[in-house]
């Protein structure tokens, strides 16, 4: 499979691409553990069928020491016992936040009073950007149908 364009090819888009990963870089420095930020990465992109960035999450979480066993069960965390309440609390903001077209007044009240009794408000600021980034890079990629599976861990970063 071949990628419908380059996106980096073009100046104006590139320069676009690197604010964006800049911007996600920028997340690390937080106090929202990153094994936190590669599982919403993670399920965002499992939601929105974004195989290069399930590519790079699931790699770059395991590099990180997440075990197979929780990255197996991202997709169905619900039924999960191996997640902490505070890491369910980012997977459902990051289900809602992601599938924010589903919903018709957007994310509720219940599941944003969840997550902020788990994190402070740097986190969950921290928690809404990354979502929202790895929305960006998602839609990017599945518009112009990116191939996965030759990441290298680090990669990116």
């Amino acid at each position: 499979m071949e990628a419908r364009l380059n996106i980096m090819a073009s100046p104006v888009a590139a320069q676009a691409m690197k604010h964006i990963i800049s911007a996600s870089r920028a997340l690390a420095d937080s106090t929202l553990p990153a094994a936190t930020r590669e599982l919403v990465s993670l399920r965002a992109s499992q939601i929105n069928g974004c195989a290069g960035c399930i590519d790079m999450h699931t790699k770059d979480a395991a590099a990180a020491g997440e075990t197979a066993l929780r990255l197996h069960l991202v997709a169905a965390w619900r039924e999960a016992t191996v997640f902490t309440d505070a890491e369910r609390a980012a997977l459902e903001l990051t289900e809602e936040g992601t599938r924010i077209a589903d919903a018709a007044g957007g994310v509720p009240d219940e599941v944003w009073d969840n997550a902020a009794k788990h994190y402070d408000e740097d986190q969950l600021a921290v928690l809404v950007a990354q979502i929202a980034l790895i929305n960006a890079f998602n839609r990017g990629n599945v518009i112009t149908q990116q191939p996965a599976g030759n990441y290298q861990v680090g990669q990116y970063h």
